[in-house]
């Protein structure tokens, strides 16, 4: 009925995501509309909340714990909040950019900088340890962002330490925040290449798009996971 194997039926029965079926006297498993209701449940779960979390949500209410189950549903929709409010800082942090063209032909005329208003002259730049207090990361996640090409610190001539301007600052926010609304490191670098190189929102436009519409259809996908459970704990009693 679902396209699923027999051995995956019983591999959601172990797990807890159907209710035990009953035997018949020769061992084999009696399935009822209890437990096609449970399994239309789940799948309806795993595209919104991730297939780790429905099958808790779905382990929890088979064994009668219908409030830890809310709990979790509860916490995955607190996290499309906080992934919206990371999309709308993300939004806002590139609305913030200035792009400043050179005025002069010469050397690097044509091209584009970036600088943040309110922002000092950063002569002396920032250093590692204070840049990765800023964005709540580890130093070790900076030196990964800057294997990646996500950020490109010049070094101290006197101490060899990593040195952080203006737009390394810029580009390690926006990779953080990228980061977080789910965007691999190998999506990121090119995104950061093209900010540097144009030094607005444009070239992230369709990314962003991207980013709304992957959390429209999560939200989507919570209320149709939502209305199936709703089925199945009607249907359980």
């Amino acid at each position: 009925m679902h396209g699923l194997s027999t051995q995956a039926v019983r591999n959601y029965e172990e797990a807890g995501i159907l209710p035990a079926a009953r035997r018949t006297p020769h061992g084999y498993r009696a399935y009822t509309s209890l437990h096609a209701r449970a399994l239309r449940a789940f799948l309806a779960l795993v595209p919104g909340h991730g297939r780790p979390t429905a099958t808790s949500i779905m382990r929890a209410v088979n064994e009668g714990a219908a409030e830890e189950a809310f709990r979790l549903i509860d916490e995955s929709h607190a996290q499309l909040l906080d992934d919206r409010r990371t999309l709308q800082a993300v939004e806002s942090a590139l609305r913030d950019l200035e792009p400043t063209a050179a005025s002069a032909p010469g050397p690097g005329a044509g091209q584009v900088t970036v600088r943040e208003p309110g922002a000092g002259s950063g002569a002396g730049g920032t250093f590692i340890g204070p840049l990765a207090d800023e964005l709540g990361v580890r130093p070790a996640t900076l030196r990964t962002w800057e294997r990646a090409g996500l950020v490109r610190p010049r070094r101290d001539p006197l101490t060899g330490y990593r040195v952080y301007d203006e737009a390394d600052v810029r580009d390690a926010r926006l990779a953080h925040q990228l980061r977080r609304g789910g965007y691999p490191l190998e999506r990121i670098a090119p995104l950061i290449a093209q900010v540097r190189a144009a030094g607005g929102l444009k070239p992230l436009e369709a990314a962003l798009r991207d980013w709304h519409g992957r959390l429209s259809t999560r939200g989507r996908a919570m209320l149709t996971g939502a209305a199936e459970l709703e089925a199945y704990l009607r249907e359980r009693g």
